[in-house]
């Protein structure tokens, strides 16, 4: 059993390398550093479901996390996440997937007695490489090839969600103490409101990487342009302090030191270690632009108004339009930067309210007027982001359409045209 688990971590770790010498691209690391952690975090999952169905087990051995060997783990995960990836040129994701499928169809048998299987492993197998492989490629696969911005931005919050919040929680509970049985109905209230509060401006930081800085979270796949807008105009690490509250809060409500200490450790890292080099690394990339920008907003405590050194954000609003005008009125009454044109002087015809931010990237709708409200104080712009949040965003705006203000063609400000 001994030299079975050896070969299950060597062979694949030792084809991961060999393969990573023919990859020229840093973007091919990141996609299979990416594909490693989904990998990593899926297969997690699937031994907890397989465990609960009996679809296979493992017999007991020095070494293992919550019953799985920590070798066969890790070479699992390196098979069904970075291999494929870093040969993704010769092999072809439906080939990759195939071959996977027949790797492990002729290798879990040959393990017993470490592996015992169940009458209906190969139902695990079919979806663990539905479930876990497949979107661990993808993942990859995009992020090599630079392809898919918002595809695999979206995925990369599912994977870092399911490693922050379930696995290293659980396994802080494994090792230390605490766990998820000592989550009260009340405490579960509390992390779910919490949960959706402190999502807000970190899912609101994540779309301002991707809609205006054109990259993703992930250190090596990041945004080409410097971000300084939604989130970022108020605080320099938006997701970062999140996640920190998010798991102090997690284990107050489980009782776990370990996961308290295990998360002041990693606030300790990101404000020492992590803060020090990327600091370099944008002010390298940006200058002189990332240095004004820094002198004025902190890391872990948010301004109160926004950050704003470029020309000003404008909205376009509707004089003739009731709601419109009010909701002009409300801005020019805040104080705030942003400034407030008629409709009609529009660059191109419209139908309903539009932004334009420093950096150009436009909004309509409901969108536009969230985005004017991120240029008021803190408080606004947390309702503003909320409201972009996707499916916020499109029943927001219905509600809009049906009851406030329907969409109309603006009219030119020479005639007495408008916008709405």
């Amino acid at each position: 059993m001994t030299a079975a688990r050896y070969l299950c971590l060597a062979v694949p770790a030792l084809a991961v390398l060999a393969a990573a010498r023919a990859e020229r691209d840093r973007r091919g690391y990141a996609g299979a550093s990416l594909a490693f952690l989904a990998a990593l975090a899926g297969i997690a999952a699937l031994h907890e479901v397989a465990a609960a169905a009996d679809w296979y087990a493992f017999a007991p051995v020095d070494g293992s996390y919550r019953g799985m060997p920590i070798d066969l783990w890790l070479g699992w995960a390196a098979l069904w996440g970075p291999l494929p990836v870093l040969l993704r040129r010769v092999v072809p994701l439906p080939v990759a997937l195939g071959l996977l499928l027949w790797i492990d169809a002729a290798a879990m048998p040959a393990l017993d007695p470490l592996v015992r299987l169940g009458p209906r492993w190969l139902v695990c197998e079919l979806v663990g490489l539905t479930v876990v492989a497949l979107p661990a490629q993808l993942l990859g696969r995009w992020t090599a090839d630079g392809r898919r911005l918002v595809a695999r931005a979206l995925l990369q919050v599912a994977v870092f969600t399911g490693l922050v919040f379930w696995l290293l929680p659980t396994a802080a509970f494994t090792l230390g103490d605490g766990g998820w049985d000592r989550l009260s109905s009340r405490w579960l209230f509390v992390l779910a409101q919490a949960g959706v509060a402190l999502a807000v401006p970190a899912l609101a930081a994540v779309r301002e990487f991707v809609t205006h800085g054109g990259g993703t979270p992930f250190p090596w796949d990041p945004p080409r342009r410097l971000v300084t807008t939604g989130p970022y105009a108020y605080l320099a690490n938006p997701m970062q302090l999140g996640a920190a509250l998010m798991m102090l809060l997690l284990a107050a409500a489980t009782r776990s030191a370990t996961l308290a200490a295990g998360s002041l450790v990693a606030v300790v890292f990101s404000a020492a270690v992590a803060a020090p080099h990327e600091r370099h690394d944008l002010r390298t990339r940006y200058g002189a632009e990332w240095e004004a920008y820094r002198r004025h907003v902190r890391d872990w405590w948010p301004r109160l108004r926004p950050y704003g050194s470029g020309p000003a954000a404008r909205l376009w609003l509707d004089d003739d339009c009731g709601p419109c005008a009010a909701v002009a009125g409300l801005f020019r009454s805040r104080g705030s930067r942003l400034r407030i044109l008629p409709a009609g002087e529009s660059p191109v015809p419209l139908w309903r309210a539009r932004y334009a931010g420093p950096d150009g990237v436009p909004a309509e709708g409901v969108a536009a007027v969230a985005r004017g409200m991120g240029h008021v104080t803190l408080g606004w712009a947390y309702a503003g982001w909320f409201l972009q949040l996707p499916v916020v965003d499109r029943l927001a705006q219905l509600v809009t359409d049906a009851l406030i203000a329907p969409p109309h063609l603006a009219r030119p400000v020479a005639t007495g045209r408008g916008e709405g």
